[in-house]
């Protein structure tokens, strides 16, 4: 008679796989499980994963070109930030003196 393992332990040995990216036959030979047993376990862990996620969002070239230039420009806007406070800790440090 095979052993027999709760939902808990499966899934932590599911994650070894799926998310860690470790071979399931490497996983088996450490634990001492069958691969067919943790090949089921995995492909039950992605079912199950998978069901409640929604598809991938993909943006389009015009989008992605709209998030880089509000990056570029909060990238600027920091600098420009940051500028102004080094002169102005340099101006109050020189009175200090």
């Amino acid at each position: 008679m095979g052993n027999r393992f709760d939902q808990e332990y499966k899934e932590y040995v599911s994650k070894l796989v799926v998310e860690e990216g470790r071979k399931a036959s490497e996983v088996a030979r450490e634990l001492e499980i069958s691969p067919k047993t943790i090949s089921r376990w995995v492909s039950a862990y992605r079912t199950k994963n998978n069901a409640g996620k929604t598809n991938e969002s993909y943006i389009t070239p015009s989008e992605l070109e709209k998030l880089k230039k509000q990056h570029e420009k909060e990238l600027a806007d920091a600098r420009e930030e940051i500028e102004i406070l080094k002169k102005a800790m340099h101006i109050f440090t020189k009175n200090q003196a």
